[in-house]
């Protein structure tokens, strides 16, 4: 169900459930969860990236093994949820950048599982959406992220409508980092993702633990997690490079 590759810095993840569009089942949930473990124990990945294979990224939950599941009783229900929660939290600890490599569609789960990577490139002909209103669903563990990634009325205008948009929407709003031409997004997006593993490892990721460790905090709280990241990042191997190649040019 899960396909995981590692090479020249990249940790490469492919939900591997094409003939289902890629459906979050309890299985490839697992798998997920195991793969971005491995991807973060591993010293020489500098970046993980997602993607879907066959023409979709994800449609979302497996409706089928959802059905089976309709007659569980509460605890069973916040037991699957968590296991989906697990795997964003598991995102937002990871010490490297997850990027969401979006073709097709990512709908429901699928949108939420590409809302909750650090990045998000798509090409033009992606769509992206939170239709669960429509089956009686609420977006529910994803909605923590999405209020911090665009505005709170389009936030809930997305979960409430279940409006399905364009790729070039959803970068208008500020849901995705960047769009491509369809013919050029394979080029393009592998492009970025070697650009991305190129940068520093330990400022890349100081700068995405302090930026999510600020979340919340008050402004004295959040300029004093920057003081000391500040200094930790100048203390760096990276750093100390950096400086030296800098002093030589000067």
């Amino acid at each position: 169900m899960i396909l995981y590759t590692a090479e020249d810095g990249v940790a490469r993840i492919l939900l591997n459930r094409p003939e289902k569009r890629n459906a979050l089942s309890a299985e490839l949930i697992d798998s997920l969860k195991t793969a971005l473990g491995r991807s973060a124990r591993d010293a020489e990945v500098r970046v993980v990236t997602i993607s879907g294979a066959g023409s979709d990224f994800c449609a979302g939950a497996d409706l089928a093994g959802l059905d089976q599941t309709a007659n569980e009783g509460v605890i069973d229900h916040l037991g699957s949820a968590r296991a989906m929660a697990e795997v964003f939290l598991v995102m937002r600890h990871h010490p490297r950048p997850v990027v969401a490599m979006v073709r097709g569609r990512a709908l429901a789960g699928g949108c939420g599982l590409a809302t909750a990577c650090d990045l998000i490139l798509a090409a033009e002909s992606a769509q992206f959406g939170y239709p669960e209103v429509k089956l009686g669903f609420v977006p529910a563990m994803v909605m923590a992220i999405l209020r911090r990634s665009i505005s709170e009325k389009r936030a809930l205008e997305l979960i409430v409508t279940g409006e399905i948009i364009t790729a070039p929407q959803a970068h208008a709003v500020g849901l995705i980092n960047r769009v491509y031409p369809d013919e050029e997004f394979e080029a393009r997006s592998t492009e970025y993702v070697a650009a991305l593993a190129s940068k520093s490892a330990s400022a890349v990721a100081l700068g995405k633990n302090l930026l999510y460790h600020m979340d919340g905090m008050a402004f004295e709280a959040a300029m004093e997690a920057g003081v000391h990241g500040n200094a930790l990042a100048r203390m760096t191997e990276d750093a100390r490079r950096g400086i030296e190649r800098f002093a030589k040019k000067a």
